[in-house]
């Protein structure tokens, strides 16, 4: 088996921003070019970059799962947004929501004109009972995901039932002096380890069915205007976060971006 450490994570994390700019730059010129032909092959690729993003994280996860969760790679403005390891798969589908309005606004004189661009803005009654549908399916497996996260880390400290070795709480009452370390405690910590890396999977699992259903339901322009949003904001906020860490001192985003 391959040995990672936070270099390796934090290396995937750049190359995955690195990918996010790229495709990004793509995107905005298909858009500003009406490159139709292009916006299929665009979709697909968005897609596809997620998953394998996806699966290099599930491959490294095992290692040190917690700190996919709360990630020193990104910012603490970044970190404040996750849930279980990335954004809620639920928000694509606000996003949506979000970005049709915007543009809507934006654009309401010439749609009221009858001109017509084929992006957010002009999504279907149907394709708003499709989505709304994916919404409310989203919200559920969400909230099953936060029940299992609970368990997971309620069972690691507390109990017995779903580890072989000693919670945590027992390991700290037992422990001849605060904070030291023993094989029964190593034991506890991978296998905390790997029921993270179980759920991070599942979850990004969930983010991914989520992005293929929606891409699915909007035509391939309004899925190109979506990614396009979407990158833009996972960038942005990236920027925003490095400037105030780097505003307020934080040594973690200091020393690694």
């Amino acid at each position: 088996m391959a040995s990672f450490n936070h270099s390796h994570f934090n290396c995937c994390f750049q190359n995955w921003i690195l990918q996010q700019r790229q495709d990004l730059e793509e995107l905005l010129n298909a858009l500003s070019t009406d490159s139709q032909n292009r916006y299929e092959e665009l979709k697909e690729k968005g897609i596809r970059h997620f998953e394998e993003y996806s699966e290099r994280r599930a491959l490294m996860a095992p290692h040190d799962a917690a700190s996919f969760m709360t990630p020193p790679w990104c910012s603490s403005f970044e970190n404040a947004f996750l849930w279980v390891g990335g954004c809620r798969p639920s928000l694509s589908v606000r996003l949506v929501y979000a970005v049709g309005g915007s543009e809507l606004e934006a654009q309401i004189d010439e749609f009221l004109g009858g001109v017509r661009k084929g992006n957010l803005a002009e999504i279907s009654g149907h394709q708003l009972d499709l989505i709304n549908a994916l919404h409310c399916r989203t919200i559920k497996e969400e909230d099953k995901m936060s029940t299992r996260m609970a368990s997971i880390q309620a069972n690691c400290m507390l109990s017995l039932e779903e580890i072989a070795d000693e919670p945590l709480v027992t390991i700290a009452k037992n422990a001849g002096r605060v904070g030291e370390w023993s094989r029964e405690l190593e034991r506890a910590m991978v296998a905390h380890s790997v029921s993270l890396a179980d759920i991070l999977a599942d979850a990004d699992k969930l983010r991914l069915d989520t992005l293929k259903e929606l891409m699915a339901i909007l035509t391939p322009l309004q899925a190109v205007d979506f990614l396009a949003a979407a990158k833009k904001l996972h960038i942005s906020m990236h920027e925003w976060g490095k400037r105030r860490d780097r505003q307020f001192g934080n040594p973690l985003i200091t020393n690694i971006i």
